[in-house]
């Protein structure tokens, strides 16, 4: 809800893990055309009057969602990390990417446990690189008790990005000046 605002109550929206359809209903409710997705069809059951519904395993399965791009995608509390390159890839220029899950020291406090489903520290930083952060979160929350990382981000049109300075380095001068968009340099 915090970022629903930045989504526009057209746009098409990916819940991707889905579950019974928090952020589907939500989401639909404010005008925006979703698709929810999940391996779970009994969690998905009730929500294909409000979204479109795709019952797929992410984890073992292909990407049920090829040559798709969506204005926004909502993950919460789901870490595959292999799909970290296809979510980026699946969204759309100016496109807003909200992800939370639990993170490293989530163990102390609860489920899950497992390292392997528990984001280390400024993973979600590193794995939207290339997309303009918005918002990032790493730490603990009290209710209910939980250690998360959760970040807003969204991917810039090529046409859009602006220059960037270029740090020294051997036989450069200081302060150049890369342009992103045409591929020179000054």
């Amino acid at each position: 809800m915090r970022w629903g605002a930045q989504i526009a109550p057209a746009a098409s929206v990916l819940d991707l893990a889905a579950g019974s359809g928090r952020h589907t209903l939500w989401l639909a409710a404010r005008g925006c055309r979703v698709t929810a997705v999940d391996r779970d069809g009994d969690a998905l059951q009730g929500l294909s009057d409000r979204a479109e519904v795709i019952v797929a395993d992410l984890e073992s399965g292909p990407w049920p969602l090829a040559g798709r791009r969506f204005d926004a995608i909502v993950v919460t509390n789901y870490l595959w990390r292999a799909l970290f390159p296809q979510l980026l890839t699946t969204l759309a220029d100016s496109g807003l990417l909200v992800y939370e899950t639990f993170a490293a020291n989530h163990e102390t406090v609860g489920r899950p446990r497992r390292p392997e489903f528990l984001l280390r520290r400024g993973e979600l930083l590193d794995a939207c690189r290339g997309l303009r952060i918005v918002a990032f979160e790493d730490g603990f929350l009290a209710d209910p008790e939980r250690f998360v990382q959760r970040i807003a981000a969204v991917r810039e049109p090529a046409s859009s990005v602006p220059a960037r300075w270029v740090l020294d380095a051997p036989g450069e001068q200081r302060g150049s000046v890369e342009s992103t968009d045409s591929g020179t340099r000054e």
